[in-house]
């Protein structure tokens, strides 16, 4: 622990394993994957090649494996997100970028065994952002597609840059401020559970300039804050160096005032792309703050080189104010800064009991990349209430096709337990778009063919219900369910889970 000028004391994460493998373990017990994580961001992307060594949890071949060897292997440099125009990103110069880095780390698509592409913050919302993300996971080897919302995107950067694995291990309440192009993710992690996120228009390129000082873009955030500041100016326009220190403070006054509690501006309210933080007293209310994203390398005093926007002067604004925060704030580096994202994802494949699992119609199979939605069954919650928070970390309102929902009890099993259990997820299934999409269960414990025999006979549900158990996934997961194999009937399942720099194994 060391003071960093005038920077409150701040410890550097270092979460990263290099536990080393027996080289005895049978093919079933250890895998070696190639990975790749391809980020697009609104203001940067950046693609990291590396190579994965899993190793399976248990002696049952349905255990989960988990990741105990991870080496990056390359790193691109951070391209500036290209823009063919204010609402298009130009997909040939993104795939000239990737196509480069691939030969530059030695690599062939055909070489790559798994990998994830990520489409973030307001790239998300230019106008061919979701053709984007598709394309490269089509060129790119076998992959998962996310598309991520500020919810999702703020439960990425709380598990990259290391917040997660630091609470966990310290069993401490850490927030992270991620700051990025467009907007600031906000997560409060208690015990290495990610509670709450938020999101707030804050960001280092919802400004640009170009070398004479023209802006070259503005986003609308931006177009609010210069009227509030009396300021008015148009693409190709002038903007003083005193304007852009202006804007930049109002920013991180209206970023604080988030970090303390509620907003209290109407401007701050404005700037606010979700709801504020639940259940969070502010800063005095945390163990420590780790600050991530492309801001946080300019906080952190690791770059100081000028980009065209307002990354150094937001940095040097958010420095200052931390310094007289009026509380004491433990400020850690992340293991992460601007990279603060997935570096790929770790594939293995598990055997589910035909026996045991429920499948009412076998013409939904197979079935890809479904995004695991995670609730832990307990007897003194209803499971709705639980089920659509963990919804609400994917950015969803309710079920859609693509999910599958997978349960963790908490208790015996008992008919009553199992029974409102059914009655929740029907009616949750019968009030998702389309209301008729299958439903796909993954659960811990042997009641696969329990709850799926309560959902179509008892409680009548007409949406085709495959259920699996014995698998046990978590928030970050994707899985693909393969059709019925052999005598047995065991199904194959595939699980993809994202993969993160310096997580550390609990």
């Amino acid at each position: 622990m060391h003071e960093l000028d005038e920077f409150p004391e701040h410890i550097h994460l270092d979460l990263a394993t290099d536990d080393a493998l027996t080289d005895d373990l049978e093919g079933l017990e250890r895998l070696a994957l190639t990975s790749v994580g391809i980020d697009i961001g609104s203001s940067t992307s950046h693609l990291m090649f590396s190579r994965l060594v899993l190793q399976r949890r248990g002696a049952d071949l349905s255990a989960r494996f988990e990741v105990t060897e991870r080496q990056v292997r390359y790193r691109s440099p951070i391209l500036l997100t290209p823009y063919s125009s204010p609402t298009r990103i130009d997909v040939d110069q993104l795939a000239a970028f990737v196509a480069e880095h691939y030969r530059a780390a030695g690599l062939t698509p055909e070489q790559v065994d798994t990998g994830v592409v990520v489409i973030t913050g307001e790239a998300l919302n230019k106008e061919n952002a979701q053709p984007i993300a598709e394309l490269f996971a089509r060129q790119s080897g076998r992959f998962i597609c996310a598309s991520a919302g500020p919810h999702h995107e703020a439960l990425l950067a709380a598990h990259g840059c290391g917040a997660v694995a630091a609470s966990r291990l310290q069993q401490a309440t850490v927030l992270n401020v991620d700051i990025g192009g467009g907007t600031t993710k906000l997560a409060l992690v208690r015990r290495g559970t990610v509670v709450a996120t938020a999101a707030i228009s804050v960001g280092a390129r919802l400004l640009a300039f170009d070398a004479a000082g023209r802006v070259t873009r503005i986003e609308a955030p931006a177009r609010r804050l210069l009227r509030e500041l009396g300021h008015e100016v148009a693409l190709g326009g002038a903007l003083a160096p005193a304007a852009r220190e202006a804007v930049a403070r109002l920013l991180v006054d209206c970023l604080f005032e988030v970090l303390q509690g509620p907003p209290r501006s109407a401007l701050a309210r404005e700037l606010m792309v979700t709801e504020p933080l639940y259940d969070y007293a502010g800063l005095g209310s945390v163990d420590l703050v780790v600050f991530s994203g492309g801001v946080s390398e300019y906080l952190y005093g690791h770059e100081t080189r000028d980009y065209g926007d307002l990354g150094l002067l937001l940095g040097r604004a958010i420095r200052h104010r931390l310094h007289h925060a009026g509380v004491r704030v433990l400020a850690r580096q992340p293991g992460e800064g601007i990279r603060a994202t997935v570096i790929g994802a770790g594939e293995y494949t598990v055997q589910a009991s035909g026996v045991t699992s429920y499948l009412s119609n076998l013409d939904v199979l197979p079935v890809f990349g479904l995004k695991v939605v995670k609730a832990a069954v307990r007897p003194d919650r209803p499971v709705g209430p639980l089920l659509t928070a963990a919804l609400a970390k994917f950015d969803l309102a309710r079920f859609r096709p693509g999910l599958a929902i997978a349960l963790a009890l908490e208790s015996q099993p008992t008919y009553p337990l199992l029974r409102a259990v059914a009655e929740d997820v029907a009616a949750l299934v019968r009030q998702g778009e389309p209301p008729d999409a299958p439903l796909f269960l993954v659960v811990d414990a042997d009641i696969a063919h329990s709850l799926g025999g309560l959902l179509k006979e008892e409680l009548r549900l007409p949406n085709a219900v495959i259920a699996v158990d014995g698998i046990d996934v978590g928030d970050l997961d994707y899985i693909d369910i393969g059709r019925p194999l052999g005598a047995t009937e065991a199904l194959p399942v595939t699980v993809k889970s994202l993969v993160f720099p310096n997580a550390a194994r609990a």
